[in-house]
């Protein structure tokens, strides 16, 4: 799914586009990983913002 600028609801902020850098910028800090592992996240888990923080909260026990 495209990023629409035009639309600022609340389906976007539940998915992460690392095609973007801001959102790359921006959930990397959030998570507090490099973007290198929120992109390896993102392609284990998909683009969720939910299953990826699980995902990399299971990666740093």
């Amino acid at each position: 799914m495209s990023d629409d600028k035009t639309k600022s609801g609340g389906q976007d902020r539940s998915r992460i586009n690392v095609h973007e850098p801001y959102e790359l910028r921006d959930w990397s800090a959030k998570f507090g990983v490099t973007p290198e592992e929120l992109r390896a996240a993102v392609a284990a888990v998909g683009t969720s913002a939910s299953d990826v923080e699980a995902h990399l909260k299971s990666q740093k026990r």
